[in-house]
């Protein structure tokens, strides 16, 4: 028996939550934003007037401004945003327990076992989810509605706002196969890239790729790639209530001033290879690798990763990897606007410790010994603040950031 999955989206969620108190504004352009007298002067979220002016999100003010001067712009309330988000899966609740949130503002249902009790029809629910939320909370849906979580997810892309999409099992190929590729899910720009360059520029030319063509292009992804655009994924819809084994653990800074010089650099990378650490003792979980991005003045990225001989959660090991990776991407004085460190391949410890007795076995007992020190100082920090002790060179004067983990 297919599945039945719903993929809800909430339309223009951050704008659209704002304008409830200010309905005067719903039909003139609106951004939320960042503040820009500290550097994080972004389009949070656009409504529909501002998107015909070109708005998008993530871009600068300025380059919005640029596009339609009389845009009007909106602080962020996040904490408004997290209850409405509570209360539209609450009414997800009601028809199933299996309600996976993708963000904020999106959410994947799996309705197999219980759209029986609601009709039967799939289309029809999502309907009435959209109506529901409309009428409660005054916010619009749109819907998609298919037997996997990828092609429900295109459905809900496919027409906005506050529609429901079918992406049935008898029609799915022409329906799916001519979108760009860029629309299916995980296609970023950097496999966008990759693809444009042998030719692949819609999801059924991405289909008939052969699939070790693609992994050999983009690794583990190429595969999933390809079995996504044939109708293939099979990734269940896990209830939030739900623990989900983390996948990764980072931290990002945007600084104040630009960053020049390698001592900056050096310094920025050990506050957040501090902060990677502490958090990944906390999670009881080791790194088996670290990537890295820098992001310069124009909101370029960059970005590179690496497996570690060994897993660890030490401080010098994520930092030393994280400076490696960041010198084969930067040279000064060019100058970086923010940095990220991210703990990735995680694994639990006695896996971890395994694999440091296979390959680093005299090593084991100074690794334990500096895991211990560390550890004292997040007790440290717990009782007496975030800023009460440092490792190493992570000196936030370095870099002008106030950056607390």
């Amino acid at each position: 028996m297919d599945r039945v999955i719903l993929h809800c989206d909430l339309n223009s969620f951050y704008a659209s939550v704002e304008l409830l108190d200010r309905p005067e504004l719903k039909k003139l352009p609106v951004a939320v934003c960042g503040d820009p007298s500290s550097r994080h002067g972004i389009i949070l979220a656009k409504n529909d007037p501002a998107k015909r002016f070109g708005v998008q999100t993530a871009e600068t003010i300025w380059q919005a401004k640029k596009k339609c001067p009389e845009l009007i712009l909106l602080p962020p309330h996040h904490r408004l945003y997290r209850n409405y988000s509570q209360n539209v899966n609450a009414i997800y609740d009601e028809y199933t327990d299996l309600v996976e949130p993708f963000g904020i503002d999106e959410s994947w249902l799996d309705v197999t076992h219980t759209l029986h009790l609601f009709g039967g029809d799939g289309a029809a629910l999502a309907d009435t989810l959209r109506r529901r939320v409309k009428k409660e909370l005054g916010l619009t849906l749109s819907v998609g509605v298919s037997f996997n979580k990828v092609f429900a997810k295109l459905g809900s892309d496919y027409r906005k706002p506050d529609a429901t999409t079918v992406i049935s099992r008898a029609d799915w190929r022409e329906l799916v196969w001519p979108l760009p590729v860029g629309d299916m899910l995980y296609v970023g720009s950097a496999a966008r890239k990759i693809l444009g360059q042998y030719g692949v520029s819609t999801i059924g030319e991405l289909a008939a790729c052969p699939r070790g063509m693609l992994e050999e292009l983009m690794g583990k992804l190429g595969g999933q790639l390809h079995d996504y655009a044939n109708g293939l994924d099979r990734e269940p819809v896990r209830s939030r209530h739900e623990p989900e084994r983390v996948k990764s653990i980072g931290n990002g800074i945007t600084f104040p001033k630009n960053l020049t010089t390698q001592a900056q650099v050096t310094a920025g990378i050990g506050l957040l290879a501090d902060s990677v650490a502490s958090r990944l003792r906390r999670a009881e979980l080791y790194a088996g690798g670290v990537h890295a991005a820098i992001r310069d003045p124009a909101f370029h990225d960059r970005s590179r990763q690496r497996q570690l001989v060994s897993p660890t959660r030490l401080i010098r090991d994520i930092s030393a990897a994280a400076l490696e990776l960041v010198g084969e991407l930067w040279r000064p004085p060019s100058p970086i606007r923010a940095l990220t460190v991210t703990a990735i391949s995680l694994m639990p410890e006695e896996e971890a410790y395994e694999q440091t007795d296979l390959f680093t076995a005299g090593e084991v007992p100074n690794r334990k010994r500096q895991e211990r020190l560390e550890a004292a100082m997040d007790g440290i920090r717990r009782k007496y603040g975030g800023g009460s002790i440092a490792f190493g060179t992570a000196k936030p004067e370095e870099t002008g950031s106030s950056f607390q983990k």
